[in-house]
């Protein structure tokens, strides 16, 4: 909120506030997971159906979004982490022959502290793109026969995302490993997410919405530009900063990028009222035959109070789960 009231001021605009609650979660989550036509598990929804909220009854009939702009510029943490990993490949083959051995899951070395991130790192680099990519997935971390029951098991193909993926990747020829992250990203981060996110919470709430770093021109500008302008070593939308230093302030140009989340499974810990919605859709959940219900008791009681920031996406993914089908049986 300090770098929105920074903006304001040096552009001298009209500025309000609004902190989302753990009351506000409990009064929309049902209401939002029921307007999308597909589960959403995007927890942004909500502060951005609470700024459109807001801004319409403020008498405003339309507001702009900034979606679009990492995926232009190149501003997501995972495209310089990406770039790390390439590194590896750089190291000759025979060097990479006798390292590998000593960083497999068995290896005594991943229990020795200093080594244990650099085998990870091993590990992870060794994973071709896109599949890279899912490897801090959570479901993928905790294994998907220990979330999904084994009849639902049978009846999905769990590697169809990932061959799809992996079709979408090979669509984009582009020599440069940013330019094929940033075109995947168009397709799954912006197509799939982004978009129907801020479009389904203006709609909800009345308001248009208008998206002016999605100009036809400025991404034909930005497929021009050259790779490393976009990712200059490890600096995340170096051009497009570069390009509006001087026009806006210094403070924002050099912060860290923040973004629209919910510290969901932190209020879920901390808040009774909240902590019965999603026990409530949980255990509701449990009796579908899609997730086990010893994994949503294991999840409630050990994981979340123990790692709240890690686990509460996955309660907030399951709770908007159940009550988007919940509505569907209403219809």
């Amino acid at each position: 909120m300090a770098y929105a009231r920074i903006a304001a001021k040096h552009f001298d605009c009209e500025h309000h506030e609004y902190y989302v609650t753990p009351a506000d979660l409990v009064a929309s989550m049902p209401a939002v997971a029921q307007h999308f036509d597909q589960p959403f598990g995007n927890s942004s929804a909500l502060p951005a159906y609470y700024c459109a909220r807001i801004a319409r009854a403020d008498g405003c009939t339309k507001i702009l979004a900034g979606d679009g702009g990492d995926e232009l510029f190149g501003g997501n943490s995972r495209y310089a982490m990406q770039r790390l990993f390439e590194f590896y490949h750089a190291v000759p083959k025979g060097m990479r022959r006798l390292i590998e051995p000593m960083c497999d899951d068995h290896s005594p070395l991943r229990r020795i502290p200093g080594l244990k991130q650099a085998t990870g790192y091993v590990r992870h680099s060794r994973v071709p793109m896109p599949d890279r990519l899912q490897s801090f997935n959570l479901l993928m971390q905790l294994d998907p026969a220990s979330v999904l029951s084994a009849d639902f098991l049978a009846r999905i193909d769990l590697s169809e995302p990932s061959r799809h993926m992996q079709s979408t990747w090979s669509e984009c020829q582009a020599p440069s490993l940013i330019n094929r992250m940033l075109a995947y990203d168009w397709r799954y981060t912006l197509a799939d997410s982004d978009l129907p996110k801020v479009r389904g919470a203006t709609r909800m709430a009345g308001i248009e919405v208008g998206y002016p770093l999605l100009a036809d021109t400025l991404t034909d500008f930005s497929m021009a530009l050259p790779p490393d302008w976009k990712l200059r070593r490890f600096k995340l939308r170096w051009f497009f900063k570069e390009a509006l230093r001087g026009f806006l302030p210094d403070a924002i140009i050099t912060k860290k990028k923040k973004g629209f989340g919910l510290p969901f499974g932190l209020w879920t810990t901390r808040t009774p009222a909240l902590r019965k919605l999603v026990e409530d859709s949980l255990g509701t959940l449990a009796t579908r035959g899609i997730i086990r219900a010893d994994f949503i008791q294991k999840l409630m009681s050990e994981y979340l109070p123990a790692h709240p920031g890690y686990y509460g996406e996955m309660a907030w993914i399951l709770t908007m789960f159940e009550q988007w089908l919940r509505h569907q049986e209403t219809r």
